[in-house]
């Protein structure tokens, strides 16, 4: 063997990444760039929506109920994984309520711990609540859900589909993870549409997407 063979080639695993959908190449640099942008642009989205007033952002989140009333209905006692508002997140907390009362069982995000899934524990109206990450309430009772539908929300949409959040990258790990696929649908306010959010291998699209009343389906 002559000086600079080698015996097998050089391993290219450094130059692909795991996604939900295999792996594929990734360029280091270009990942660098995309964490920057989208930490700045996260900066700016959150501000805008914070800026919106509180009539107009209970009006937004009107709309977007109407919306998925619309996609719950082919469901029969469905299991609804939903949020609780945080930093100006459109307030669902009403549209909750009245699913309940409908049969349905819903189901907030819990945190388990850094680059792990969510679980998804049963909410009921009065149900005993404690503090989470962020302070955010979740359910104390440790009654863990599989939902069938998923409404995330959202910092950031593009119209392929694909959701900034806040960075941690816990739905799009949790949804990569669950056996069985659930509808998913990206909730948020107008202002939040941008024209893409460079999306990388590890990023999980949405079925469906709904800014205000504005809703679209993810191409293909």
């Amino acid at each position: 063997m002559s000086e600079g063979e080698y015996s097998s080639p050089p391993c290219f695993a450094h130059e692909i990444d795991e996604g939900w959908n295999g792996f594929e190449p990734v360029d280091r640099q270009t990942a660098v760039d995309v964490a920057r942008w989208r930490k700045s642009e996260r900066e700016r989205l959150i501000a805008a929506r914070l800026a919106v007033t509180n009539d107009e952002r209970v009006a937004i989140a009107r709309k977007v109920a109407d919306v998925l009333d619309g996609f719950v209905t082919a469901y029969s006692c469905p299991v609804i994984g939903l949020y609780w508002p945080f930093r100006g997140e459109l307030d669902l907390r009403d549209w909750m309520v009245s699913q309940c009362g409908r049969g349905a069982r819903v189901a907030l995000p819990v945190v388990v711990a850094k680059g792990q899934p969510l679980q998804f524990r049963e909410w009921r109206p009065g149900c005993r609540m404690e503090r989470g990450i962020w302070n955010i309430p979740i359910p104390a009772d440790d009654c863990e859900l599989s939902p069938s539908i998923v409404v995330s929300p959202v910092v950031g949409a593009d119209r392929a589909g694909y959701r900034l959040g806040y960075g941690g990258g816990f739905y799009d790990r949790t949804l990569a993870a669950m056996p069985e696929k659930p509808l998913t649908i990206g909730v948020g306010h107008p202002v939040a549409e941008v024209g893409t959010i460079f999306p990388q291998p590890h990023d999980v699209p949405m079925d469906w997407m709904i800014l205000g009343g504005d809703c679209w389906e993810r191409p293909g």
